[in-house]
Parts: C-alpha cells; structure tokens; sequence
C-alpha cells in the first residue's frame, strides 16, 4: 500500500483525469519545488475508473482558470491544520490568456509575438474555444 503523509497546511489537486498529472504537476513548477509534493496516478476512482492526485504540502498561488481549462471536472481541496477548510470546484473559463497559442500559422498571435493568444469559450458542452484573433477553434484539456 502506497502511503502519503498527511498535508499539514497545503493544497490537494483531486479527480484529475488519469494521465494529465504530469503535465499540471510540471505546469505548476512543482517538479522543482523545494517543498514536499506527491503525484499519485491511476488512483481507482468510483466516478471515473482512474484519477491522478497531487498534494502540496505548502500554500501556492495558483490559476484555478488553467486547471479549469486543462480538465473542468478537477476539485482542490484547501488544507490548514490538517483539514479542509475550503473546497473549490473547478469549471471551463470564459477566457484564457497566454495559456495556448494558436496553432493558425496567418494568425497576428504568430508573427507579432508581442501579442497575447487569447481564446473563449463557444461551447462549454464540446469544451470548444476560439481564437480571439482569427476564430481558430481549440478544444480545451491540454496545454501543450
């Protein structure tokens, strides 16, 4: 059996969908951190077979717009003192900036890189986005 401590005061990253916690943990610089956190994978999980977990056993800023953007169906748990004392449930963002970039080679975000990439959300059931310059369509649950 796999055992991790218990967080003190830190953040606990749930119901990641199984195989994006590599890329949050290293999303968030944590493969350098020099605090403890654990990436758990393939966690049974009831609702959907397999999850990733990660736990930091500090308190770090973090865009919950990203995490949202990356996989919607992510919930934090805020830990002090070793218990919840706040729980968040993340969901798809109306807007994300400088998170992607546009994958339209004429697009202004390519050539004029002093421009943000800027994406919105069309369709929250298709997890579809669009590009705010030229209307390229993304689809959200990954950064890479």
């Amino acid at each position: 059996m796999l055992n991790i401590d218990t967080i003190k005061n830190g953040i606990v990253i749930d119901h990641i969908k199984a195989g994006f916690g590599p890329q949050i943990f290293h999303f968030l610089g944590l493969d350098k951190a020099d605090f403890s956190c654990a990436l758990i994978m393939n966690v049974p999980s009831k609702k959907s077979g397999k999850k990733d977990i990660i736990k930091i056993d500090n308190i770090i800023n973090i865009d919950y717009s990203v995490l949202g953007f990356i996989d919607p169906n992510i919930s934090i748990n805020v830990i002090k003192d070793e218990t919840i004392v706040r729980k968040i449930k993340l969901e798809l963002p109306e807007r994300v900036e400088n998170v992607i970039k546009c994958k339209n080679p004429r697009c202004i975000t390519i050539t004029e890189h002093y421009i943000p990439s800027v994406f919105r959300l069309t369709s929250k059931e298709k997890s579809q986005y669009r590009c705010e310059y030229c209307d390229a369509p993304y689809t959200a649950g990954s950064i890479d």
